[in-house]
């Protein structure tokens, strides 16, 4: 097996009827790792955890043992990490970025945040997504062009459009508007849904400006790119790139976040 990239050799599985952890003879006193065809599972001495593959990143390995695998250490951290803090009952920060219709700049944000928190190897620390006050594009893919302007700087947009929805104001600790108009409609539609369920009383709190956080642009607003040229679209990159740092270090002097924690 390549030692730059193994992390842990894979066990096989078989059944087990004593042990809490049944199909997993390896569970003892320390923690221990499993993989199935699906799943990686992570054994303590009184729990499964089970983490899907999607989310973790595969090494080839050189192994002939049908039994050995690796996985990356970036993602394995990440996966070690979320373990750890659902263990710990430590909360991931929650980041919400919205827009119009959640086919340009929110999912923009939304990537472009994500690859910084990556880079930082944070990845493990923050829950993120985004979302648009309306859902007339609900379910579809960012727009072709920005996706491919975003491409071009190494930055992949994954997310499908979803239209805001009342629990976002309990699920997420920032929700970030892209414009003004992004947010009074926000507030807008918070007011509404607080006659219809319980929500935070301070969720209005929660919304702020994107550009509140540049430190390189003037702009107030990201412009919506949608109607233009290509150079919106590198615009509005432009600006969320910048905004995006100074978000993740506000985010960590905020709440004493860190690599170590």
């Amino acid at each position: 097996m390549n030692s730059m990239h193994s992390i842990f050799t894979i066990l096989p599985l078989f059944s087990s009827s004593s042990s809490p952890c049944s199909k997993f003879p390896i569970c003892s006193s320390n923690k221990k790792f499993v993989f199935s065809s699906t799943l990686l599972h992570f054994c303590s001495p009184s729990k499964i955890h089970e983490i899907s593959l999607s989310n973790l990143r595969r090494v080839s390995s050189s192994s002939s043992s049908p039994y050995c695998s690796s996985v990356g250490t970036g993602s394995l951290k990440a996966a070690m990490a979320s373990i750890s803090s659902t263990e710990t009952g430590t909360k991931p920060f929650s980041v919400l970025f919205v827009c119009l219709g959640n086919i340009c700049r929110s999912p923009t944000a939304e990537a472009v945040f994500r690859e910084i928190v990556k880079r930082r190897g944070l990845e493990f620390k923050f829950k993120i997504d985004s979302a648009g006050t309306i859902d007339y594009h609900e379910g579809n893919q960012a727009d072709p062009r920005m996706r491919a302007a975003s491409k071009r700087r190494g930055i992949e947009i994954t997310s499908i459009s979803r239209p805001i929805r009342p629990s976002d104001f309990k699920d997420f600790d920032l929700i970030l508007a892209m414009d003004k108009q992004n947010r009074e409609d926000i507030l807008e539609a918070l007011n509404g849904w607080r006659f219809k369920e319980p929500l935070p009383s301070d969720a209005h709190k929660k919304v702020r400006l994107m550009c509140s956080y540049c430190k390189k642009h003037d702009e107030t607003e990201v412009p919506d790119p949608y109607y233009g040229g290509p150079q919106g679209f590198e615009k509005v990159l432009d600006i969320l790139e910048d905004a995006c740092e100074s978000l993740l270090d506000n985010i960590l002097n905020e709440n004493s976040l860190s690599l170590d924690s």
